[in-house]
Order: C-alpha cells, then structure tokens, then sequence
C-alpha cells in the first residue's frame, strides 16, 4: 500500500522516490526559514531532515523551497483559454493548485459549461477545484444563457473538486432575503461560501456575513477590509487586468491579521499572466513592498488551503501533497523548479512535456442574435442622460450626468467630452433586447469595438463613436461566433476569435496573446490608452458592481438595483 510505503520511508527504512537536498526550507507553520532536506514519496512527503536517501536526488544549493502557489479565487475563462492553455501559463510561475468559478462558461452554456471545464482540467499538470457558481444569472437585471436554481446546483456537491458556493454577487439578494439566493445558501451551509460584497457596511454587512458567508475579493480600501476582517471574513487581495487592488490593501497587513489573508487573480488576461505572472506577481509586489517573506507566501498558500479546507496541501509537512516551488531571490521571486504531486513538471518557466490524453469536447454554438432588431440609433428623449464613467484599472463606475449632443431628434456621441455610444445586445435567445447607453472614459476618437465578453451574462457589447462602426464590429463578432473585434467604419482593424462560448480560444496562450495584443494595439490607433479596454468594456456590462452599468435590459443603479431611464429629464 502506498500508506505503509510512505511510512517506511518517513523513517528511514526505505529509500525515497526523490530528496531535495540543502534546501532553504520556508515553513508556513512555525514562520522560519532554516536548512532542510525534504524526502518525497510518490504524490507525498515522507519526511524533513536529515539522512534520507532517494532514488533521485536534486541539489538545490541552498535555494528556497516553499509550498506551491493557490490562487484563492480565478475565472479561468478570463484568460480566453482553457484549463490545459491556463496551466502553461500559470504552473511554471509556481502555482499548483487554483480555485476556480466557472460562472463564465455557466452564464452562457449552464450545467454543460461547468461540466466542460471539469473534462478540460483533467489529466493534467494543475489542480483545478470549483466553487459551484451561484448566480446564473447574476441578477434579474441582464439575460443569461442559462437559469441555475438551487436543485439544479446542490448535487455538484458530490464531485469530490467541489469545495463550496462561489461569490455571492446578489448581495441585495442575500440581505432582504430573496427566496432563490437563501435556497442556494441553504443548500451550501456545510460547505465553504465564498462573498463578493463591494462597498457594503454596516447593518448590510452584518446580514450578509450572518448567513455564513466568509470571504471576500472586492476590496478596494484599507477600511473597507478592516470592517470585514472585523466581523470574521477572510479578505482576498486581488490584482487582476482591470482590478488593480493589492497597492491600495498592502498597509492593512499586520502580524496580527495576516493570517486572515489571501491572494488572488480574479480575472486575468493572457499578456498578463505571460509577462507579469499570476499569485506569484502579488507575493513578489508584497515583499517589494516590505512583507516578510515568510507572510507573503503563506498568504498564497497555507491561508487559502485552510480557508477551502484543503488539508493536504498549502505548507511543506509530511503526509501532504508533494506540490513545491523553488526561487533564489525573495524579491524578484522568479520560480525555477516546480514540483507537483512529487514530479517535477516545470523548470526555469517552462512546462515539462509530459503525455498529455486528447479531452475531445462538444459544446453547441452560443451565438443566437435576432439581427432584424439589431440598430444603434438612440432617440433624443432629453438635453442629460446617465453616462457611464469608467476608470482606468477599476470595476467602479460613476454615475455621470451630462448634457448629450442631439441631431435631428437623434442622440450622437461627444467626441471632445470622450462620450460614446454603448450596446448590449442579446445573444444567447434572440429575444431582439438592447441596452443603449453612454461611455465616458475609453477613449476611442473613431470607430468601435466589440466582444461577447461581458461579465456576467457575456451578451454583445459593442462601444463606438458611429452607427457603422458598431454595426461591422457587431457583425464581426457574431461572424466569428464569438470574440474580440476593432473596427473603423466597414473595415475590420483586428479581430480575436474566441469560439468556445464566445470566451475562450481552443489555440495555445502565445497565440491568443498576439490575437490579444493585436486588438489592444488596434484599439489604440482609434484613441484608447487604457491598457485593456476591452477588459474595461466587459466590466462596463457587471450590474453587481457600483455604480452605474448596461445590460441588455438596460441601464443599471446598482446602488439602488434597479432598471433606471438613460434620460434625466
């Protein structure tokens, strides 16, 4: 048996499957940095010490050798690759093991997208578990691809990569009692039950954290964390492509509360994941920052694992997964050697080859737009409208109200205040809605841009200076059955295809890079500067999100929940 093998070589009566010798073993546990040799048999660790022997040996000459990476929160969606894709990107960087919401794939193609994501994980080089995603659609106030109620997500409960319900995002939900969101919480109560609870205080607060929901990733100040980790909830620091919180959070970290943080990426590109890193970018901006080392890495390993009760993994002990890292410098924490599961499968940023079983899948197409309705003309019904203000490296919109330009009973766009037109088109039932609306903040001085990423209903939305510009790009898109397209006029400048539910790309993570970096760079010869705007554009559709959004339905008060007028008066 493999327990009797494990413990024979724990004490010493038999030789390891591998030794790491003279490594500078960072512990988690006792929060000390001392030499060590680490003895793995098979998927585990036998034993740390001195005097074991291994059939293979590695000298790592006094380098650091810490738990492998876990992302605490990620849509690997995001990344416009699979799981396979993802993992070449992220498992050479070090990290091992993620916890994954599938809500992306779930909005547009339900059950059968979690279920493709389950099938793509397998056999391979990265630990994928799944926090069930419980808002499908995320409210009343956009059109999904699919409806998950209660019944329809509990008995994902037994696969044994379930961990527990993702972010809550229907916090009103949650705090007046909506039937459908306390049946979801109900039916998770013994699980873990992850939150997404942006800018809520007080007696809200209490509600929510009262109907055992623990975690949170949408901090963006030191006082809004504070008020969490008050009342018991674990805060995860993000640092995605458009969400950049892990500056603004780095002063809230003390001995005293660190124990009660983790890392995450949330959404993140593929240019940034190829060139910054993921988990790994946050514990090196942390230790540049000046947080001890030992802090940073516990932080994106041992604090998640005990969150998700994943007790085999998360720090170097014997009994756990054999899932480690090696880096020669704490500051530049530049991985060289990742184990997993007791083999080495990367080395100096690159996955090892390994054989790798073909996961053949069999997704229906998820472009179902009614063109007869599709027109971008916005009747003049007043002199000021709701404008959607974007920041850059925010999810956070304002609620701007401006004076909109009108031509012959028609409302056009101002270039000189950077006001444009926005739409969302429905795309999953061809039910003809449209939201229409208004953009201050991306930049564009001519032509548009689309993509059918729009968190999280994902329908079409398309910003643009003309009417002919949102239609080419619009046709574009759907054309491709999905992705990402820049426009000028009728010329298409660039385009992404992104096919597998209008998310992700079945292409290798360097090719869906140039794509990505192809229609930044279009996008920026019509005037943007945002790093992203396309990741600006999908966050532009989130209604959960403060303040001001566009769904197919419409305009959205997410401060007050509510469908309100595009016009004021």
């Amino acid at each position: 048996m493999e327990l009797n093998e494990l413990v024979r070589v724990a004490r010493g009566d038999a030789p390891a499957d591998l030794v790491l010798r003279n490594a500078r073993l960072l512990n988690v546990y006792s929060g000390e940095i001392y030499p060590a040799d680490v003895a793995v048999q098979g998927s585990r660790i036998a034993g740390i010490g001195s005097g074991y022997e291994g059939r293979k040996e590695i000298d790592l000459k006094g380098s650091y050798l810490a738990p492998g990476l876990i992302d605490a929160h990620v849509h690997i969606e995001s990344s416009m690759v699979g799981v396979r894709q993802f993992a070449q990107a992220v498992v050479p960087r070090g990290v091992t093991s993620v916890i994954a919401d599938p809500h992306e794939i779930a909005n547009v193609l339900g059950l059968d997208g979690i279920r493709y994501m389950f099938d793509q994980a397998k056999y391979g080089r990265l630990s994928m578990f799944v926090m069930v995603p419980s808002c499908v659609p995320s409210t009343h106030m956009a059109t999904a691809g699919a409806y998950l109620e209660a019944k329809d997500i509990a008995a994902l409960q037994n696969d044994p990569w379930v961990l527990g319900l993702a972010e809550m995002m229907n916090y009103p939900g949650v705090v007046h009692e909506d039937a459908g969101v306390m049946e979801k919480i109900e039916a998770f109560r013994m699980r873990v039950l992850d939150g997404h609870a942006p800018g809520m205080t007080g007696q809200a607060l209490n509600a929510y954290v009262a109907a055992g929901i623990g975690s949170d990733h949408e901090c963006t100040s030191v006082e809004e964390a504070q008020e969490k980790l008050r009342l018991g909830m674990y805060i995860f620091i993000r640092e995605a492509t458009n969400a950049h919180n892990l500056a603004a959070l780095l002063p809230m970290i003390t001995a005293d509360n660190a124990r009660r943080i983790c890392f995450c990426t949330d959404d993140r590109h593929p240019a940034d994941l190829l060139d910054l890193g993921g988990v790994d970018f946050l514990v090196r901006s942390a230790v540049r920052a000046g947080i001890d080392l030992v802090a940073a890495v516990r932080m994106a390993t041992l604090n998640t694992a005990e969150w998700f009760r994943l007790h085999d993994r998360g720090g170097i002990r014997p009994g756990h997964r054999a899932d480690m890292i090696v880096f020669d410098d704490p500051q530049e924490f530049q991985v060289r050697l990742v184990v997993r599961s007791g083999q080495v499968v990367a080395e100096d940023g690159k996955l090892l080859p390994f054989d790798l079983p073909e996961r053949p899948a069999y997704l229906r197409g998820s472009m179902n737009v009614n063109w007869h309705t599709v027109e971008f003309t916005i009747p003049a019904e007043g002199r000021r409208a709701h404008v959607i203000g974007a920041h850059p490296d925010s999810l956070i919109t304002e609620d701007r109200l401006l004076e909109i330009p009108c031509v012959s009973g028609y409302a056009t766009p101002d270039l000189e205040q950077d006001i444009i037109k926005m739409v969302v088109i429905e795309r999953h039932m061809a039910s003809g809605r449209m939201g229409k609306g208004f953009v201050q903040g991306l930049g564009l001085r001519r032509g548009a841009i689309a993509s059918t990423i729009a968190h999280d209903h994902h329908n079409l939305v398309v910003a643009g200076t003309d009417n002919i510009s949102l239609t080419t790009a619009a046709a574009a898109v759907a054309d491709m059955g999905g992705g990402l397209a820049v426009t000028d006029g009728i010329h298409i400048l660039a385009r992404l295809p992104l096919p597998v539910a209008g998310l992700m790309s079945n292409k290798p993570i360097g090719e869906v890079r140039r794509g990505l970096d192809d229609v930044i760079r279009a996008a920026a010869g019509l005037g943007s500067s945002l790093h992203d705007p396309f990741m600006t554009l999908s966050f532009l559709a989130l209604e959960v999100i403060p303040h001001l959004k566009l769904t197919d339905q419409g305009l959205v008060d997410v401060d007050q929940f509510k469908i309100v007028p595009l016009w004021v008066e």
